[in-house]
């Protein structure tokens, strides 16, 4: 299998992808913590059904020590008791942000409110960046069918 356009020999599309990282090296250097970060980008990437991106913040988080118990269980954070209410709130920050157009008034007040209770004002601009970042990547790694399975770690470091 091979994407529909190699988005990182293409001169328009690295270039744009150059910028997309850049600001994803702001948001890792952010005090949002890092397995948030990584909680975060595998959610969005999983309701977007991109495996590309699937497939590399599991494995970047397994290589920062991130459980096997907590990653499989991601999908169903709702019901699983391995995450602290502060990721709970980030992971459905991410749910209702990724699903924007499922909903006639965007992100409910409530939603924001648990997520500004455990989050300051620094962290929850970098949630925002991140969702809105992540969100983007999929959908241009989904729109090529980026093949997923051979990221290795750091491979983009």
């Amino acid at each position: 299998m091979s994407a529909r356009l190699n988005i990182f020999g293409n001169a328009t599309a690295s270039a744009a992808l150059k910028h997309f990282v850049a600001a994803g090296q702001v948001i890792a250097k952010s005090p949002l913590p890092a397995a948030t970060q990584e909680l975060v980008k595998i959610r969005a990437s999983q309701i977007n059904g991109c495996g590309f991106c699937t497939d590399m913040h599991t494995k970047e988080a397994t290589a920062a020590g991130e459980s096997a118990v907590r990653l499989n269980l991601v999908a169903a954070w709702r019901e699983a008791t391995v995450f602290t209410d502060a990721e709970r709130a980030a992971l459905e920050l991410t749910e209702e942000a990724t699903r924007i157009a499922d909903a006639a008034g965007g992100v409910p007040d409530e939603v924001w409110a648990r997520a500004a209770k455990h989050y300051d004002e620094e962290q929850l601009g970098a949630l925002v960046s991140l969702i809105a970042l992540i969100n983007a990547f999929n959908r241009a790694n989904v729109i090529v069918q980026q093949p997923a399975g051979n990221y290795r770690p750091g491979q983009f470091a």
